[in-house]
């Protein structure tokens, strides 16, 4: 099934699917990543310049430091919307109004594990106490979300009990996590059509990377319902990451559903996280990747350079995003595309030139295991002449 045969159903109060990132928090908490206030404050400016509506910006419960941080990146967001990320402490709630932000997620432990191993509590208890903070942030002025950590693992009745205890005391919206990525596309669709019937508040769903689904089962989850969508760009998180914003979006607009994202942002937001995170983005990345409209492969590029349209979809032109079509040579280029590697080398491009180049072409990219440039062409030529010259000799 292609992506154009899903039909994503939208309130249509929203009128288009909402964004919520969470880089500077989730991704944040990627082993080994750290981020300075400069560029927390430079990733958060572009965020909000891409258009992102939501920003996680942190977890106030690390402290004053933190905390102090957190005020100034708030500064930085002119139009999303900052938020502030709580355990069901009442102590997190109070430290998060030490930042001055107004939105509160309060995350939630909700399966019988986590439950009873990690909280060594009960439903019961759980539910009270839900109601208990909800309601305690609200009074003291928050707009509160409320997430359901490990909702995959979790009884879908004691999520609508939980959605429901919160929406009572207040709260705004209901997240879905699938903290352990164990999801796939099947059963997050599941999940969220089983949840989104039985409560009152908007859906949000947070998936996690563990099975390399994370974007496709944020997809399906949109078209299950969920209005609200968890990403973090480069697809950073625990573990092996979160959605990949870049990937959500090019995604969600190539099946006609708007994110309200500047599609020309999204290259340049990827540079500034990955060098801010010391994690290089991967050359055939979606989207962003170096090459990830690059092409070597023979029948490719000589339909590219016919007309472009054969290996190109109108909604998933790289001209969208900023970027533009590259044509590589290395083993597996046929006769059109060495010609074009020759004529923008300067170096003769005639057909059998190029065809007698192909046989070396091949033989040195086993070896160089990369796309040759204008000067590995030229040195090939002249290892051609040679031989050419070596052959002529020796029959003579």
């Amino acid at each position: 099934m292609t992506l154009a045969a899903f039909s994503f159903p939208v309130a249509p109060a929203i009128g288009s699917v909402t964004l919520c990132d969470t880089t500077l928090r989730d991704g944040e908490q990627t082993a080994g990543v750290a981020f300075t206030l400069s560029e927390k404050c430079a990733i958060a400016g572009a965020l909000d310049a891409a258009g992102v509506a939501e920003v996680e910006i942190g977890v106030a419960a690390m402290g004053s430091a933190e905390i102090a941080e957190m005020r100034t990146v708030a500064v930085c967001l002119s139009s999303a919307r900052p938020v502030v990320w709580t355990r069901l402490r009442q102590g997190d709630i109070e430290l998060a109004e030490q930042t001055g932000v107004r939105r509160l997620h309060i995350a939630i432990p909700t399966s019988d594990r986590q439950v009873e191993g990690k909280l060594r509590a009960s439903r019961v208890w759980l539910l009270a106490e839900t109601a208990r903070l909800v309601g305690y942030a609200v009074g003291r002025g928050f707009e509160v979300s409320i997430g359901a950590e490990d909702a995959s693992r979790t009884d879908p009745a004691f999520l609508a009990d939980i959605a429901a205890a919160a929406q009572s005391a207040g709260a705004i919206r209901f997240r879905l996590a699938d903290t352990l990525g164990i999801l796939n596309p099947f059963a997050a669709h599941a999940l969220v059509t089983g949840i989104v019937g039985r409560i009152g508040l908007d859906l949000e769903f947070h998936a996690h990377n563990d099975l390399g689904l994370a974007t496709a089962n944020t997809l399906v989850a949109a078209a299950a319902g969920a209005t609200h969508l968890s990403v973090t760009v480069n697809g950073l998180g625990e573990r092996a990451g979160n959605a990949a914003l870049e990937e959500v979006v090019a995604a969600m607009e190539a099946s006609g559903v708007a994110c309200g994202i500047d599609l020309g942002a999204l290259p340049a937001l990827s540079a500034i996280v990955s060098q801010a995170s010391a994690r290089p983005v991967p050359v055939s990345k979606p989207i962003v990747g170096e090459y990830a409209f690059t092409h070597e492969c023979g029948i490719h590029v000589d339909g590219m350079l016919k007309d472009r349209r054969t290996y190109e979809a109108d909604t998933f032109a790289p001209g969208r995003f900023g970027r533009a079509h590259s044509y590589v040579v290395g083993k597996h280029s046929g006769l059109a595309g060495v010609r074009n590697a020759l004529r923008e080398a300067g170096l003769p491009d005639d057909p059998a030139t190029a065809s007698a180049l192909i046989p070396l072409l091949r033989e040195w990219a086993n070896t160089a295991k990369r796309p040759a440039r204008a000067e590995d062409l030229a040195m090939l030529l002249d290892q051609l002449s040679k031989d050419v010259f070596a052959a002529v000799k020796g029959a003579a």
